[in-house]
């Protein structure tokens, strides 16, 4: 069923949906299967993340044509394929007004991608005018609060030297804490590995005091600040919020030291958006567990360490653990650490579309923290 006469609108200029500030842009890398028109098949996936399906429906009238969402520019060759979505479409809160990011996915990397003509589809770059923009939360914590916590200077403070204490689990509490006071006698940051949490042999409870008192040990007697991201992942956002409290409260006058690692990818974006929300103050890692089963290059579908770095500034994440990237034990491309650094700026040109990807070589930090806090135009 070829689509294309309702679904496809290859006349668009790219120039004039970003002037007109009506369409979130999305670029794909597309392959259709074997015997099927690139094209039609282009249109198939903008019907199925919008309006339409595989077979004629009923219920359309002209209104609901208004807001399809439509191919603009297919380049077969390169497997390229760029569709417009209009704002209208996405999904918003009813308690406040906001856009969810939750909605943005469903949409554009849906089943959209594993239909009968699809051999493979990744979402590689997106665009969000500037008014759909304001509608999600963005950061209230960056890099420049983490300078004045460590007593910086707030431009250019600096490398934070972090570890992540391992092994990751069978550490009990005291054992746990211990790592923790002897690392802080020279670096600045630990992170909570992201399966640790309230194991049986673990409880968080006895943990978290545990490690508040080697800190207030560790700066008393460098005379030096430092930081600890407490991984407060869960299933129910009222256990976030929980443990986000119960640690708030255990660091006391160092509860500002703390960061909130989420992580991201398997609790989604209500965990993410708990944490912004709920605890406003508090710089919030997302943590990206999942890379080799969606982001990896060697995954086919899904979409890439750059999208997945932007959708996490945008709920509001301080920062992103990026991994080293191809550099160390998970897959990646040397143009993936160049994509999580340009996510730094405010203006960028992305691989596919404007805002995206920065031209930086040489950075190897293992965590991505951004420049900028929340604007119109501060993660386009």
């Amino acid at each position: 069923m070829d689509q294309s006469n309702r679904y496809a609108r290859l006349d668009l200029s790219e120039s004039d949906l970003l002037a007109e500030g009506k369409h979130v842009l999305c670029a794909y890398i597309m392959k259709p299967k074997t015997g099927h028109d690139y094209l039609a098949s282009a249109a198939h996936f903008a019907a199925e993340s919008s309006t339409g399906t595989n077979v004629e429906v009923g219920t359309t009238d002209d209104f609901t044509r208004g807001v399809d969402a439509l191919v603009y520019e297919i380049d077969p060759a390169n497997e390229i394929m760029k569709i417009a979505y209009p704002v209208d479409l996405f999904d918003r809160n009813i308690t406040d007004g906001k856009a969810m990011v939750a909605s943005f996915l469903t949409l554009t990397v849906g089943n959209n991608q594993g239909m009968g003509d699809i051999e493979y589809a990744k979402l590689h770059d997106f665009y969000f005018p500037p008014e759909f923009l304001r509608l999600f939360d963005g950061p209230n914590r960056n890099i420049v609060d983490l300078w004045r916590v460590l007593d910086r200077p707030l431009v250019d403070g600096g490398m934070v030297v972090g570890t992540i204490i391992k092994p990751k689990l069978g550490l009990r509490p005291r054992p746990f804490a211990d790592a923790c006071f002897e690392f802080w006698l020279g670096g600045d940051f630990i992170k909570n590995d992201e399966p640790q949490g309230n194991q049986v042999y673990a409880p968080f409870k006895e943990t978290i005091p545990l490690v508040a008192d080697a800190m207030r040990r560790a700066q008393n007697e460098t005379g030096q600040a430092k930081l600890f991201s407490a991984n407060i992942t869960a299933d129910d956002p009222f256990e976030i919020i929980a443990r986000g409290e119960f640690i708030l409260e255990a660091f006391g006058v160092d509860s500002d030291h703390i960061a909130f690692l989420i992580d991201g990818y398997v609790a989604g974006t209500t965990a993410v958006t708990t944490a912004r929300r709920r605890f406003p103050d508090t710089f919030i890692h997302y943590h990206r567990a999942g890379h080799g089963a969606v982001t990896s290059p060697q995954s086919m579908r899904g979409y890439t360490s750059y999208v997945h770095c932007k959708l996490a500034r945008i709920l509001g994440a301080s920062g992103m653990h990026v991994g080293t990237m191809s550099y160390g034990k998970m897959e990646g491309e040397r143009k993936d650490k160049n994509l999580a650094y340009a996510l730094e700026r405010d203006s960028i040109d992305g691989p596919y579309l404007s805002s995206g990807m920065g031209r930086h070589e040489g950075v190897d930090s293992d965590y991505l923290w951004w420049n900028e806090c929340t604007s119109a135009s501060g993660i386009l």
